[in-house]
């Protein structure tokens, strides 16, 4: 079969496996090849912010039915809340009947520096009241500059709610913004080009530094973590979606090059523009993909939650720490509140994990230097799992509301009743 290397997915795959090949026969020069996958995440993260906030003024303001904004929020809020704790319980069902952690020689693993994750930790605050203060930006300029997807979300769902109060006096407002909005995509088309190049780099610098040996160093928890994220996406999403009529295999199928593209990065977010294009034309409708998206992306992290469980029992098993059933139904109370907020970039998972430990002091937080040299590999496959999940909480969601209309995005002319079928009397 003839490779078409126009095709993104195809120049994506042939950035993966050259990335892995420089890691392995030149690492000094692969981890120096980092920057390039920088470089990308930079410029996405460039356009997530004002993409962000134009989705959610477009979608609220054409929406028009105050009702209606808070009927989806509502909707949208649980169903995350009751997937994302799903995907908690399953990451502790399958690491208490696996139990990878046990007869783990602690003494064998080289311990890591993990200061720098600790007194991230201890910088972000979990509790309950510093989350939801956290949500309200100090000013709107402030949050727009420093990327921050909560107070963005919060902002502009309060100057799309404004917006649609006025009604017609707010039009051209929208119809600017609708423009601006077809801007930033075409930056996002520019910027796409670099992908494969960056895939190649992130994957050069995770082989050259960490080595193909990491692999298999912790194999037994990564299998368990790979295993359990896919039976969540198979099973947990697959019956999510054959309730609501579509098919899971189909629809990751059609989200290939947004999977690549997170499984060189190992960042979720750097699919995000792309990903709400691409579920707008697979049928769902703007003002859904504008307040679903970006929401799931700090409160509907499933492979997150699922890495969260699993690692934080895996420790507790190495060290031969056996937790009683109410300590780990404490521990998933505590892994239902750090879970959410977590940003979907490289590394948050492990940050988070090191201040779900500060809050569980029955696990030792040094734990985490067992993860060190695995972590990233485990990253790619959560951050994959939040994909694939958010997307199919925007069609579960567009459904639910009957904003799920894919014969209009594909321009297909509705059947026409030329009397044929009709039986004459």
């Amino acid at each position: 079969m003839k490779l078409n290397f126009r095709n993104l997915t195809v120049q994506v795959i042939t950035g993966i496996v050259l990335g892995i090949i420089i890691g392995f026969i030149f690492p000094k020069f692969g981890t120096d090849l980092k920057i390039l996958a920088d470089i990308f995440i930079k410029l996405i993260k460039l356009v997530i912010a004002p993409i962000v906030f134009l989705t959610i003024v477009i979608g609220i303001g054409n929406m028009g039915d105050l009702k209606k904004v808070g009927r989806i929020g509502g909707k949208t809020l649980l169903y995350f809340e009751i997937i994302s704790t799903l995907a908690l319980v399953i990451g502790l069902v399958v690491v208490n009947v696996l139990k990878p952690g046990n007869g783990f020689n602690t003494n064998s693993v080289q311990g890591g520096d993990i200061s720098e994750f600790t007194e991230q930790a201890k910088e972000t605050s979990h509790g309950a009241i510093e989350f939801i203060m956290g949500i309200i930006p100090d000013n709107f300029l402030g949050a727009m500059a420093k990327g921050e997807l909560l107070p963005i979300l919060f902002i502009a769902v309060l100057f799309g709610i404004a917006a649609a109060g006025l009604g017609s006096k707010a039009k051209p407002v929208i119809s600017l913004f609708e423009q601006i909005a077809e801007i930033f995509f075409g930056i996002v088309n520019i910027v796409m080009k670099f992908s494969p190049v960056a895939a190649m780099g992130a994957m050069a610098y995770t082989i050259g530094n960490f080595g193909i040996g990491s692999l298999f160093s912790l194999g037994k928890l990564m299998a368990s973590v790979y295993l359990t994220m896919f039976l969540f996406i198979v099973v947990i999403l697959g019956l999510v979606a054959k309730l609501y009529k579509f098919n899971i295999f189909k629809f990751i199928g059609y989200i290939k090059e947004e999977i690549l593209l997170v499984l060189g990065t190992s960042s979720s977010e750097s699919a995000l523009p792309r990903m709400m294009e691409k579920l707008e034309k697979y049928g769902c409708s703007k003002s859904v993909v504008g307040l679903v998206i970006p929401t799931g992306y700090s409160f509907n992290l499933d492979g997150t939650a699922i890495y969260l469980s699993m690692a934080a029992i895996f420790i507790a098993q190495a060290f031969g720490i056996d937790l009683s059933i109410w300590q780990e139904i404490t521990l998933l109370g505590i892994l239902m509140l750090t879970s959410k907020g977590a940003a979907g970039v490289t590394g948050s998972g492990f940050i988070t994990l090191a201040a779900t430990l500060a809050a569980f002091p029955m696990i030792p937080v040094e734990g985490i230097a067992l993860l060190l040299g695995v972590d990233r590999f485990m990253s790619e496959a959560r951050a994959i799992t939040n994909l694939i999940g958010n997307g199919v909480a925007t069609v579960v969601v567009s459904k639910m509301e009957n904003e799920f209309h894919p014969e209009e995005k594909l321009n297909i002319p509705p059947p026409v009743d030329n009397g044929r079928d009709k039986v004459s009397v």
